[in-house]
């Protein structure tokens, strides 16, 4: 009866451990990719990784890529397929999470969908992205393929955006601002299929260390 009562009550603590606050979290959080926007570089991620690590995600499962942002999105897509590809291999993960800005969110969408990103991210977050492409043209649009894609109409937007846009069973989510004036109009930031949330008056760099912005990425990660 001893025996019996103990197996019990071990079996209990290790269910109890197991629901314990942050257990799931640490079985379920895989390696994160950062990706950031034109003109961008991987330090612009610093803010939102320290916030991860203090909310408990290991250092050494954040990485941020560095790319020329002048080139082709399908070419950046190629970029983090490779980096994908490495960090499963470090890691031994199955998948990792993308956390992209600005047009970073085009060039990892068509790793998703045309370079089988669906079959390796877990989560893809888009922030500030021109999904829909943007109105306000820049004046690197009439020198640069990257500038180029993100017209509202490109033809490498109708591509990308052609029949499903958020394949596979990855987690889509997109954050946008109407104090964004960038990505014009707001609502082109927004994804069928996805989970398109309004981050209130946040400025188009300001998503990258925004408090606000920070703690909804870290939710939808967790």
């Amino acid at each position: 009866m001893r025996a019996v009562l103990t197996a019990l009550l071990t079996t209990a603590a290790l269910l109890a451990a197991a629901a314990a606050p942050g257990a799931a979290h640490a079985q379920e959080r895989v390696p994160v990719l950062f990706v950031h926007g034109y003109g961008g570089s991987a330090g612009n991620w610093d803010d939102l990784a320290a916030d991860l690590v203090a909310d408990g995600w290991p250092e050494a499962d954040l990485h941020a890529i560095d790319y020329d942002s002048t080139a082709s999105n399908t070419e950046t897509a190629e970029v983090i397929a490779a980096e994908v590809d490495a960090v499963l291999a470090e890691s031994g993960a199955d998948r990792v999470d993308i956390v992209a800005h600005s047009m970073g969110g085009l060039s990892s969408r068509w790793y998703l969908k045309f370079l089988g990103g669906h079959e390796r991210v877990d989560d893809w977050v888009s922030l500030a992205g021109p999904n829909q492409g943007s109105t306000v043209r820049l004046p690197c649009v009439a020198v640069q393929p990257s500038c180029q894609e993100v017209v509202a109409g490109s033809e490498f937007l109708a591509r990308l955006n052609s029949g499903d846009p958020t394949p596979g069973a990855v987690g889509y989510t997109t954050f946008r601002s109407l104090c964004d004036l960038i990505v014009r109009p707001s609502t082109n930031v927004m994804l069928t299929g996805a989970d398109n949330r309004y981050a209130g008056c946040v400025g188009h760099t300001a998503f990258l260390t925004d408090p606000g912005v920070s703690a909804q990425v870290r939710a939808v990660l967790a």
